[in-house]
Protein backbone atom coordinates (compact mmCIF):
# COMPACT_ATOMS: atom_id res chain seq x y z
CA UNK A 1 0.00 0.00 0.00
CA UNK A 2 2.88 2.30 0.69
CA UNK A 3 4.38 1.49 -2.61
CA UNK A 4 1.51 2.29 -4.05
CA UNK A 5 1.14 5.53 -2.64
CA UNK A 6 4.97 6.61 -3.01
CA UNK A 7 4.31 5.59 -6.98
CA UNK A 8 1.13 7.70 -7.43
CA UNK A 9 2.75 10.62 -5.36
CA UNK A 10 6.05 10.50 -7.94
CA UNK A 11 3.69 10.52 -11.09
CA UNK A 12 1.91 13.67 -9.04
CA UNK A 13 5.08 14.83 -8.90
CA UNK A 14 5.92 14.48 -12.81
CA UNK A 15 3.01 15.52 -13.49
CA UNK A 16 3.26 18.83 -12.20
CA UNK A 17 6.96 19.40 -13.43
CA UNK A 18 5.86 18.67 -17.10
CA UNK A 19 2.94 21.10 -16.61
CA UNK A 20 5.55 23.71 -14.75
CA UNK A 21 7.66 23.20 -17.69
CA UNK A 22 4.94 23.10 -20.61
CA UNK A 23 3.68 27.04 -19.02
CA UNK A 24 7.38 27.81 -19.13
CA UNK A 25 7.97 27.10 -21.99
CA UNK A 26 4.38 28.34 -23.51
CA UNK A 27 5.42 31.68 -21.45
CA UNK A 28 8.99 32.23 -22.82
CA UNK A 29 7.66 31.58 -26.53
CA UNK A 30 4.49 34.11 -25.77
CA UNK A 31 7.29 37.08 -24.67
CA UNK A 32 9.84 36.07 -27.81
CA UNK A 33 6.65 36.47 -29.78
CA UNK A 34 5.65 40.03 -28.44
CA UNK A 35 9.56 41.17 -28.49
CA UNK A 36 9.09 40.13 -32.25
CA UNK A 37 6.26 41.48 -33.32
CA UNK A 38 6.85 44.76 -31.77
CA UNK A 39 8.46 46.12 -33.91
CA UNK A 40 6.53 45.14 -36.83
CA UNK A 41 3.42 46.64 -35.45
CA UNK A 42 5.14 49.89 -34.58
CA UNK A 43 6.28 50.20 -38.07
CA UNK A 44 1.92 49.18 -39.13
CA UNK A 45 1.17 51.85 -36.29
CA UNK A 46 3.37 54.57 -38.25
CA UNK A 47 2.29 54.03 -41.20
CA UNK A 48 -1.19 54.83 -40.61
CA UNK A 49 -0.83 57.90 -38.44
CA UNK A 50 -0.40 61.57 -39.91
CA UNK A 51 2.45 63.58 -39.72
CA UNK A 52 0.97 65.94 -37.43
CA UNK A 53 -0.07 63.54 -34.99
CA UNK A 54 3.97 61.61 -35.18
CA UNK A 55 5.32 65.75 -34.59
CA UNK A 56 2.68 66.26 -31.76
CA UNK A 57 2.91 63.55 -29.89
CA UNK A 58 6.42 61.62 -29.86
CA UNK A 59 6.87 58.25 -32.43
CA UNK A 60 6.30 56.22 -29.44
CA UNK A 61 2.96 57.49 -28.34
CA UNK A 62 -0.15 56.25 -29.08
CA UNK A 63 -1.81 57.35 -32.08
CA UNK A 64 -4.59 60.00 -32.39
CA UNK A 65 -5.27 59.63 -35.99
CA UNK A 66 -5.21 57.33 -39.01
CA UNK A 67 -4.84 57.81 -42.51
CA UNK A 68 -4.11 56.16 -46.11
CA UNK A 69 -2.28 58.99 -47.82
CA UNK A 70 0.81 58.17 -46.34
CA UNK A 71 1.15 55.03 -48.62
CA UNK A 72 -0.10 56.84 -51.42
CA UNK A 73 2.12 59.41 -51.22
CA UNK A 74 5.18 56.86 -50.91
CA UNK A 75 3.54 54.64 -53.72
CA UNK A 76 3.48 57.77 -55.96
CA UNK A 77 5.41 60.73 -55.53
CA UNK A 78 8.31 58.33 -53.35
CA UNK A 79 8.25 55.91 -56.84
CA UNK A 80 7.41 52.77 -54.80
CA UNK A 81 5.56 52.08 -57.49
CA UNK A 82 8.17 52.02 -60.51
CA UNK A 83 10.69 50.21 -58.22
CA UNK A 84 8.21 47.47 -57.23
CA UNK A 85 7.51 47.04 -60.97
CA UNK A 86 11.74 47.19 -61.01
CA UNK A 87 11.68 44.23 -58.60
CA UNK A 88 9.08 41.83 -60.06
CA UNK A 89 10.87 42.03 -63.40
CA UNK A 90 13.57 40.80 -61.85
CA UNK A 91 12.84 38.27 -59.22
CA UNK A 92 10.32 36.11 -60.77
CA UNK A 93 11.90 35.52 -64.02
CA UNK A 94 15.13 34.97 -61.65
CA UNK A 95 13.15 32.70 -59.73
CA UNK A 96 11.66 30.38 -61.88
CA UNK A 97 14.98 30.28 -64.12
CA UNK A 98 17.19 29.70 -61.40
CA UNK A 99 15.04 26.56 -60.01
CA UNK A 100 14.76 25.49 -63.34
CA UNK A 101 18.53 25.08 -64.12
CA UNK A 102 19.18 23.92 -60.50
CA UNK A 103 16.59 21.17 -60.80
CA UNK A 104 17.85 19.91 -64.34
CA UNK A 105 21.49 19.98 -63.08
CA UNK A 106 20.37 18.36 -59.62
CA UNK A 107 18.44 15.62 -61.73
CA UNK A 108 21.66 14.68 -63.90
CA UNK A 109 24.23 14.93 -60.78
CA UNK A 110 21.75 12.95 -58.53
CA UNK A 111 20.71 9.80 -60.54
CA UNK A 112 22.80 9.28 -63.20
CA UNK A 113 26.42 8.32 -62.73
CA UNK A 114 28.16 10.85 -63.88
CA UNK A 115 32.54 11.70 -63.77
CA UNK A 116 33.18 14.13 -61.40
CA UNK A 117 29.92 14.55 -60.11
CA UNK A 118 31.64 15.09 -55.84
CA UNK A 119 33.63 18.03 -57.89
CA UNK A 120 31.14 19.57 -59.11
CA UNK A 121 28.94 19.91 -56.15
CA UNK A 122 31.90 20.99 -53.95
CA UNK A 123 32.76 23.89 -56.60
CA UNK A 124 29.03 24.53 -56.62
CA UNK A 125 28.84 24.61 -52.63
CA UNK A 126 31.96 26.47 -52.57
CA UNK A 127 31.34 29.28 -55.04
CA UNK A 128 28.23 29.86 -52.25
CA UNK A 129 30.95 30.30 -49.35
CA UNK A 130 32.68 33.15 -51.03
CA UNK A 131 31.87 36.37 -49.10
CA UNK A 132 29.66 38.48 -51.82
CA UNK A 133 31.58 41.86 -50.71
CA UNK A 134 34.84 40.81 -52.46
CA UNK A 135 33.31 40.13 -55.57
CA UNK A 136 31.58 43.82 -56.00
CA UNK A 137 34.22 45.17 -58.50
CA UNK A 138 34.79 41.91 -60.58
CA UNK A 139 31.11 41.51 -61.15
CA UNK A 140 30.64 45.44 -62.05
CA UNK A 141 33.93 45.71 -63.56
CA UNK A 142 32.44 42.65 -65.95
CA UNK A 143 29.21 43.61 -66.67
CA UNK A 144 30.55 46.79 -68.42
CA UNK A 145 32.94 45.14 -70.66
CA UNK A 146 29.32 42.84 -71.45
CA UNK A 147 27.58 46.11 -72.12
CA UNK A 148 24.58 45.48 -70.14
CA UNK A 149 25.77 47.68 -67.06
CA UNK A 150 22.82 49.81 -65.83
CA UNK A 151 20.46 47.10 -66.80
CA UNK A 152 17.96 44.53 -65.29
CA UNK A 153 19.65 42.27 -67.36
CA UNK A 154 22.91 42.39 -65.75
CA UNK A 155 21.23 41.87 -62.21
CA UNK A 156 18.55 38.86 -63.42
CA UNK A 157 22.13 37.14 -64.70
CA UNK A 158 23.77 38.17 -61.35
CA UNK A 159 20.75 36.86 -59.30
CA UNK A 160 21.00 33.77 -61.57
CA UNK A 161 24.23 32.57 -61.29
CA UNK A 162 25.24 32.87 -57.51
CA UNK A 163 22.21 31.34 -56.72
CA UNK A 164 22.26 27.85 -58.85
CA UNK A 165 24.88 26.68 -56.72
CA UNK A 166 23.13 26.78 -53.97
CA UNK A 167 19.61 25.35 -55.43
CA UNK A 168 21.53 22.32 -56.79
CA UNK A 169 23.57 21.61 -53.77
CA UNK A 170 19.73 21.36 -51.87
CA UNK A 171 17.75 19.83 -54.73
CA UNK A 172 20.49 17.26 -54.85
CA UNK A 173 20.01 15.73 -51.56
CA UNK A 174 16.54 15.65 -51.71
CA UNK A 175 16.32 13.88 -55.39
CA UNK A 176 18.97 11.14 -54.12
CA UNK A 177 16.80 10.08 -51.33
CA UNK A 178 14.10 9.16 -54.01
CA UNK A 179 14.05 5.27 -53.97
CA UNK A 180 15.40 3.89 -56.89
CA UNK A 181 12.44 1.67 -57.11
CA UNK A 182 10.82 4.75 -58.45
CA UNK A 183 12.67 5.55 -61.33
CA UNK A 184 13.57 1.90 -62.64
CA UNK A 185 9.59 1.13 -62.71
CA UNK A 186 9.54 3.88 -65.07
CA UNK A 187 12.74 2.72 -67.39
CA UNK A 188 10.55 -0.41 -67.51
CA UNK A 189 7.44 1.31 -68.66
CA UNK A 190 9.64 2.69 -70.90
CA UNK A 191 9.89 6.35 -70.12
CA UNK A 192 13.41 8.37 -71.17
CA UNK A 193 15.14 10.65 -68.91
CA UNK A 194 13.15 13.60 -69.99
CA UNK A 195 10.13 11.90 -68.97
CA UNK A 196 11.31 10.59 -65.73
CA UNK A 197 12.20 14.31 -64.74
CA UNK A 198 9.26 16.05 -65.65
CA UNK A 199 6.72 13.01 -64.32
CA UNK A 200 8.44 11.50 -61.74
CA UNK A 201 11.29 12.98 -60.24
CA UNK A 202 9.90 16.75 -60.88
CA UNK A 203 6.35 15.99 -58.49
CA UNK A 204 8.24 14.53 -55.83
CA UNK A 205 10.53 17.61 -55.48
CA UNK A 206 7.71 20.11 -55.17
CA UNK A 207 7.72 20.26 -51.03
CA UNK A 208 11.45 21.02 -51.78
CA UNK A 209 11.14 23.13 -55.09
CA UNK A 210 7.96 25.52 -53.22
CA UNK A 211 10.40 26.30 -50.11
CA UNK A 212 13.55 27.01 -52.30
CA UNK A 213 10.92 29.52 -54.63
CA UNK A 214 9.84 31.23 -51.28
CA UNK A 215 13.09 31.78 -50.08
CA UNK A 216 14.66 32.34 -53.50
CA UNK A 217 11.95 35.17 -54.13
CA UNK A 218 12.65 36.85 -50.23
CA UNK A 219 16.17 36.33 -51.01
CA UNK A 220 16.26 38.25 -54.12
CA UNK A 221 13.32 40.45 -53.51
CA UNK A 222 15.65 41.80 -50.56
CA UNK A 223 18.49 42.13 -52.42
CA UNK A 224 20.29 45.69 -51.85
CA UNK A 225 23.78 44.85 -52.55
CA UNK A 226 23.89 43.85 -56.25
CA UNK A 227 21.37 45.91 -56.95
CA UNK A 228 23.57 48.84 -56.19
CA UNK A 229 26.56 47.33 -57.48
CA UNK A 230 24.83 47.17 -61.17
CA UNK A 231 22.78 49.52 -61.53
CA UNK A 232 23.15 53.21 -61.22
CA UNK A 233 19.61 54.99 -63.16
CA UNK A 234 16.85 55.87 -60.26
CA UNK A 235 14.44 54.81 -62.03
CA UNK A 236 15.88 51.24 -62.66
CA UNK A 237 16.26 50.51 -59.12
CA UNK A 238 14.67 47.83 -57.00
CA UNK A 239 12.86 48.95 -54.06
CA UNK A 240 15.08 48.05 -51.68
CA UNK A 241 17.15 51.17 -53.20
CA UNK A 242 14.36 53.31 -53.72
CA UNK A 243 13.31 52.90 -50.01
CA UNK A 244 17.02 53.68 -48.69
CA UNK A 245 16.35 56.91 -51.44
CA UNK A 246 12.34 57.29 -49.77
CA UNK A 247 14.32 57.81 -46.45
CA UNK A 248 16.60 60.38 -47.94
CA UNK A 249 13.92 62.51 -49.89
CA UNK A 250 11.38 62.60 -47.05
CA UNK A 251 14.06 62.44 -44.18
CA UNK A 252 12.00 62.98 -41.02
CA UNK A 253 8.92 61.92 -42.13
CA UNK A 254 8.38 58.59 -40.63
CA UNK A 255 5.03 57.74 -41.59
CA UNK A 256 5.54 58.16 -45.14
CA UNK A 257 8.87 55.99 -44.77
CA UNK A 258 6.89 53.27 -42.54
CA UNK A 259 4.45 53.01 -45.74
CA UNK A 260 7.47 52.68 -47.79
CA UNK A 261 8.43 49.59 -45.77
CA UNK A 262 4.80 48.03 -45.59
CA UNK A 263 4.72 48.62 -49.44
CA UNK A 264 8.00 46.90 -49.66
CA UNK A 265 7.23 44.30 -47.15
CA UNK A 266 4.26 43.04 -48.45
CA UNK A 267 5.30 40.65 -51.67
CA UNK A 268 7.78 38.76 -49.69
CA UNK A 269 4.75 38.16 -46.60
CA UNK A 270 2.38 36.99 -49.74
CA UNK A 271 4.58 34.73 -51.00
CA UNK A 272 5.47 33.13 -47.87
CA UNK A 273 2.15 32.40 -46.49
CA UNK A 274 1.20 31.15 -50.22
CA UNK A 275 3.73 28.56 -50.18
CA UNK A 276 4.05 27.95 -46.39
CA UNK A 277 2.06 24.70 -46.44
CA UNK A 278 4.21 23.04 -48.85
CA UNK A 279 7.08 23.58 -46.53
CA UNK A 280 6.00 20.30 -44.50
CA UNK A 281 4.95 17.99 -47.48
CA UNK A 282 6.75 14.81 -46.98
CA UNK A 283 8.45 12.53 -49.50
CA UNK A 284 6.20 10.05 -49.12
CA UNK A 285 3.05 11.70 -49.48
CA UNK A 286 4.23 12.66 -52.84
CA UNK A 287 5.55 9.02 -53.60
CA UNK A 288 1.93 7.98 -52.96
CA UNK A 289 -0.02 10.46 -55.32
Amino acid sequence: MSADTADTTANATALKRRRAATAGFHLGAGLLSVLWLLPIVLVLVTSLRSFDDIAANGLGSLPHSFTLGNFRQAWVDGGQQRALINSLIVTVPCVLITLALAAMAAFALSRYDMPLRRTLLLLMLGGNLLPPQILLIPVSKLSELMGIYDTLSALIGVQIGFGVGFYVFVLHGFMRSIPDEIQQAAVVDGAGPWQIFWRIILPLTRPALAALGALAFTWIFNDLLWAITVLRSDTKMPITAALIGLQGQYVSMWNVIAAGSVIAAAPTVAVFLRFQRHFVAGLNLGAVK
